[in-house]
This record gives C-alpha cells, structure tokens and sequence, in this order.
C-alpha cells in the first residue's frame, strides 16, 4: 500500500489536533444535516454505518500507531505573514494537497487505499483547515510554542483553539452543532461555491485576531467572548462546505 506522503514540511513540523474531538463531530454533524438524501444513503454503505460525526476524528485516532507517520503532514499547511501559498511538491504534502487529492479519489475511484479510508480522511481535514492556526505562519507550530494560561490552566493557543473554546460551552457535539448551524441558503451556495484556497484565505485573515493576547498571557471569559462566533462561523463553514463536496460526489 503506497501512502501519498512520506514527509513532513520542514518549517512547520509538528503534532496536532485540530478541533477536538466535540469539534470535529460539530463539523461532522452539520455537514450530515446538509446533505441529499440520496448522498446519506451512499455514504451510509461506505462508512458501514458509522456516522460523519463520529468518523471525523479518525485520522486524529491513528496518530498513535506510527505505520499512520506519513499522514501527519496532511493535517496543516504553512503560508507565513506576508507570503502567498506555494505548492511544496508531490512528497512533502500538506492539508490543501490532501483535500484535493481525496476528492479527486473519490470523484475518479482511483483510490490509494480505500473508499473508506479517502472518505474518513476527507471528513477531517475539510475540518483542518477551517481550524485557522492549521495555517500556519511558519514561526510558531501553528501556535502550539506559544503558552498561555485558559482559565489558569497551562495551555497554548492552539490548544485554546482547538477545544479550550468549544469546551468551555459545555454542549455535547450534536447541542453545538444545533445552536451554531444557522445559515441563508444564498449563504450556504456561496461558501459551497468557494475553493480550498479561499478557505485558506479564510483563516489566515484571522491569525492576527488569534494573536491579540494580553502580555500575561492569562485568558479566560474575555477571549472566549472576543473569539466564540469566529470560531462558530469557522465550524459552520466546515460543515456546510463539506457536505457541498459530498453531495456533489454521492448525491
């Protein structure tokens, strides 16, 4: 079996989630309540029934077994302050490259695993990449070197972004999902219309936002505030953009 990717980019190595696990299944969760009827069935028999909730932290799941190394990259992409994104080539993969990889797969049926496996891979990634410090400015580990304290826990800013916020709301993924999943359907054509890089766009416009930390570092109900509907807005989108990618191919 040939992986797509056997390295990581070297400016921005590391180890990460992005979103948490109530993150991802919010992603998940809308982006099944926007999906065709005729889609749900099929990816319904591809999944074995599992749902995309609940396969959605997959490939966060099998970081532990080191036969997965090679997809760790898949997860981010780096595109530092000030610079346009460049296409790091066919080994050195990053989360743009394996999001068109994995549709084409399962538009073409040339797969490099599985159905199931591209399908899972999909599912999470579309979620990375609305997760803005998975874009990553080079400097920092997408935020993982820069320690703050959440609520007077040790914590870092990623970490904060990934689940500290979401967590903080004290709602099971499928309450989250309900409470945030409120969108125009002229909205919801226009998100499902964009490309992989204007979401990259997306969340590089919030990094400075992100980076506005008192200099103790200490953050608590005043980030949560600032910060709770872009954060919102970031899952809507994975969701609703997600399932315009599914429908398209199963529906």
């Amino acid at each position: 079996m040939k992986l797509l990717l056997t390295s990581t980019l070297s400016i921005f190595s590391m180890v990460l989630f992005a979103w948490g696990p109530t993150g991802h299944r919010v992603v998940g969760e809308i982006a099944t309540e926007h999906l065709s009827k005729k889609a749900k069935k099929n990816i319904a028999v591809i999944l074995e029934g599992e749902s995309l909730a609940m396969c959605s932290n997959w490939m966060d799941f099998i970081k532990s077994n080191d036969s997965y190394d090679s997809l760790k990259s898949w997860h981010y992409v780096t595109v530092p302050e000030l610079e346009k994104y460049h296409h790091e080539g066919e080994m050195k993969g990053d989360v743009i490259q394996a999001i068109d990889r994995f549709i084409y797969e399962l538009k073409s049926g040339e797969f490099s695993v599985d159905e199931q496996f591209a399908l899972r891979c999909l599912v999470h990634l579309v979620g990375d990449i609305h997760q803005p410090l998975h874009v990553g400015n080079g400097e920092d580990r997408g935020g993982n070197n820069l320690k703050v304290k959440w609520f007077g826990k040790s914590s870092n800013i990623h970490r904060v972004w990934d689940s500290g916020i979401i967590d903080n709301q004290k709602l099971s993924y499928t309450e989250y999902a309900t409470w945030v999943n409120v969108t125009a359907k002229d909205q919801v054509s226009k998100w499902q219309s964009d490309g992989t890089m204007k979401w990259v766009e997306e969340s590089i416009s919030y990094r400075e936002s992100i980076y506005n930390i008192p200099e103790n570092g200490n953050l608590g109900y005043d980030y949560n505030y600032e910060h709770i509907e872009e954060l919102n807005l970031r899952l809507l989108q994975a969701g609703v953009r997600l399932a315009g990618i599914l429908n398209e191919i199963y529906g």
